[in-house]
């Protein structure tokens, strides 16, 4: 049973990327043409919509997911993740899906990098290689000697900083609030943040580009949708190599519709990133195992200890 929901989650994440994948190209496209303040105030009020649905469906409904004892710090994650999608979509603009998709791949890393200081966790020396090998193939794909490096390869670079800080944060706030709680102050804090820049960048635009906005927010909900299901029928440490999916499918996109170019070190420089964060990942899972077990033998000898008669010497 439980194969076949890892199955089933594998595939889920898979599609997962390839809606992600299109909802880029739908940003990079409506990006070329209106200002990405207003692009994603638009796909917040759609998003906060989805939020709300959610929390209505949660056990306690909207009232229990909006009670949380750090607001501070739910609204400053969200509005860090807000941010993030305009530094990524200036990205999509200025370098392309690819470059911009392969440099944005090392976030994983960033995060793991950071976990150990900013929440404790341990991390052995085999994952802080597979840190320093991704930003090796950050490196190869910036070529600094020619190609793709430029001011605009900064972009990708600083949203998958940002979006990794935020990965941080969410296994910070996840300690005392639930997943909807955390889900809906995404949706407050962004769409809060969003409208009160984005209003001021209003612009009038075309009815065909209505269309593809409408398919911009139907993407990022049946994203976030389908993400959550995945989530919920198979373990995250399963599935989540799979993530790296959106690497190949924005490439695609890129390459098919907006003529972008994959240059051999960016190529190579890819599959290194790719290659660190799932080692990085199955070493991860390696050692979760290794400590249930090893939770689990101590539970059955203190078991076992406790049901042996105690003798008076």
């Amino acid at each position: 049973m439980t194969e076949q929901n890892t199955k089933l989650g594998i595939w889920l994440m898979i599609a997962v990327t390839f809606i992600f994948a299109a909802q880029d190209g739908i940003s990079r496209h409506l990006a070329e043409a209106y200002n990405v303040q207003m692009i994603i105030m638009i796909r917040y009020w759609f998003f906060c919509a989805f939020a709300f649905a959610i929390a209505h469906r949660a056990p306690g409904g909207i009232k229990r997911a909006l009670h949380t004892t750090q607001p501070v710090l739910q609204f400053a994650r969200g509005t860090l993740l807000a941010l993030e999608v305009v530094v990524m979509i200036i990205a999509f603009v200025k370098l392309g899906l690819v470059e911009s998709h392969a440099i944005f791949a090392i976030y994983p890393l960033i995060v793991m990098a950071l976990s150990g200081p900013v929440l404790g966790e341990k991390i052995g020396w085999r994952r802080w290689l597979s840190v320093g090998v991704g930003f090796i193939g950050v490196l190869v794909i910036l070529k600094p000697q020619g190609g793709v490096f430029s001011t605009a390869a900064f972009y990708p670079l600083v949203s998958a900083a940002m979006f990794a800080v935020y990965g941080v944060l969410i296994r910070y706030v996840s300690l005392k609030d639930d997943a909807p709680t955390t889900f809906l102050w995404t949706g407050i804090s962004g769409v809060v943040v969003m409208t009160l820049v984005g209003m001021w960048y209003w612009e009038p635009m075309a009815s065909v580009d209505w269309l593809w906005m409408i398919g911009l927010c139907f993407t990022a909900v049946l994203g976030h949708y389908l993400m959550t299901k995945a989530y919920a029928i198979a373990e995250a440490s399963a599935i989540q190599p799979f993530a790296y999916f959106q690497l190949v499918f924005g490439a695609m996109f890129g390459v098919a519709i907006f003529g972008d170019v994959i240059r051999p070190n960016v190529a190579i420089g890819a599959v290194i990133v790719v290659s660190a964060g799932v080692f990085a990942l199955l070493r991860a899972r390696i050692n979760a195992n290794r400590q249930a077990r090893a939770n689990k033998a101590a539970q059955a000898q203190a078991a076992q200890a406790a049901a042996a008669p105690v003798s008076r010497l």
